[in-house]
């Protein structure tokens, strides 16, 4: 009598942790939702609330997503690598078992103040329609349940810094960031000022200087969310313009 009340047990407890992780509660996955914009309406491309001009040119390609505020963190977010898959458990009838796609947040989701998905405290992403049907079928009503999770982004050659901004006012936007990729804080330095200044976030993945570089090389070092720090020596030589594009040879890992 007692072995089967130790088994009925043991199996209700396994049972309970199968679950707990399909309601993504383990490992690191948590429940929200997911919509798409249209094939010609995708927010990161048209530069949003991160101020990426373009998401090709920032290292993103298409699979990219607009998060809700409790996921954005007044920018913060920006540059960040999410797994997101179809609860298909939830919602078989339309979700592509198994499928996961990687995508990076490159813009807010606003809420609307009238129980909109965006609306807090909602973990929501609406993402491009490449991305969203990556995971789930064409021809569903537009809005899925999904499972998501924080992963590392892995990209291609170094960190990429824009120079933007006019006169003295200087702007940098940072992007193409491995490891966590949403950036924490960050410092510039010229080749004539010789220390590290630091910089605040303008807006999204723009961060602004109080001194004028004009005519210097400039130098960078960012910390991401996570924590890790690099150092970007020379990267943009004296000649720069506002409006040019440097890579560096470094990358978050």
């Amino acid at each position: 009598m007692e072995t089967s009340i130790i088994l009925f047990i043991s199996s209700v407890l396994f049972m309970g942790v199968v679950f707990e992780g399909i309601n993504g509660q383990v490992n690191g996955w948590f429940n929200g939702h997911a919509t798409f914009y249209g094939a010609n309406q995708s927010p990161s491309s048209l530069g949003g609330a991160c101020g990426y001009d373009n998401t090709f040119h920032a290292g993103f390609g298409t699979n990219t997503a607009a998060v809700s505020g409790v996921l954005f963190r007044g920018g913060e977010a920006c540059g960040a690598c999410y797994q997101v898959r179809c609860n298909y458990r939830l919602e078989p009838k339309w979700c592509l078992r198994r499928a996961v796609v990687t995508v990076t947040a490159t813009n807010f989701c606003p809420p609307n103040n009238n129980e909109g998905w965006c609306d807090p405290p909602r973990q929501h992403f609406d993402m491009s329609m490449p991305a969203f049907l990556r995971i789930a079928r064409q021809g569903n009503e537009g809005i899925i349940p999904v499972l998501i999770r924080r992963v590392s982004c892995r990209r291609r050659g170094g960190v990429h810094f824009t120079l933007k901004g006019e006169s003295n006012f200087n702007m940098v936007m940072i992007s193409n960031v491995g490891g966590s990729g949403d950036v924490k804080a960050a410092w510039i330095r010229g080749s004539k000022t010789r220390t590290w200044v630091p910089m605040h976030r303008n807006w999204g993945a723009n961060w602004q200087s109080s001194i004028d570089l004009r005519s210097q090389n400039l130098s960078f070092k960012i910390t991401l969310v996570d924590g890790k720090t690099l150092e970007f020596f020379n990267v943009v030589p004296s000649s720069w313009n506002f409006g040019q594009t440097f890579a560096s040879q470094n990358q978050f890992s």
